[in-house]
């Protein structure tokens, strides 16, 4: 399971900081990115944090004004389909009394997510929009180094 992009978006749905680990053409990503932030940004905050678009699983978080959107590889995906959305299918979390449990590569996303955040409030000391804006490149940089490291880790794991 890897992280094929992570995007941080306001609650106007700006993208301010977008993330890209494979290439994609400017008009995929845009149309992309469009739909997948308007799912997000429409859930409501009792629902389940993951849900699929196309063959990605998304996994996002909100933090204050602040959505950190996922997006990780979901050939293996396993999910159940929500009838009241026609064609978008919506994960089922744990404990939800359907006896279906979360597989743990998307957990372990949703808790990257937070390292993620942490990391940034310790750099730029209680992160906030216009610090990612105006440091564009740091923040890049940062998420290559987790995204990279978060790889090695999980290799070395490997029997």
């Amino acid at each position: 399971m890897t992280i094929e992009f992570m995007l941080l978006v306001n609650k106007q749905g700006q993208t301010r900081l977008a993330h890209y680990t494979k290439f994609l053409p400017i008009e995929e990503r845009s149309a992309m990115e469009g739909e997948i932030v308007r799912k997000c940004l429409q859930r409501r905050e009792t629902e389940c944090n993951f849900l699929e678009h196309l063959h990605y699983k998304i996994v996002y978080r909100r933090y204050a004004s602040l959505f950190v959107i996922v997006g990780i590889d979901g050939s293996r995906a396993t999910s159940t389909a929500a009838p009241e959305t026609g064609n978008d299918t919506f994960y089922t979390c744990a404990g939800d009394g359907d006896g279906n449990a979360m597989q743990e590569g998307e957990l372990a996303v949703f808790e990257f997510i937070h390292l993620v955040v942490e990391t940034f409030d310790k750099y730029f000391g209680d992160v906030c929009e216009l610090d990612v804006m105006f440091n564009l490149e740091k923040a890049h940089f940062i998420l290559e180094e987790m995204i990279a490291n978060e790889r090695s880790v999980r290799n070395k794991q490997a029997p």
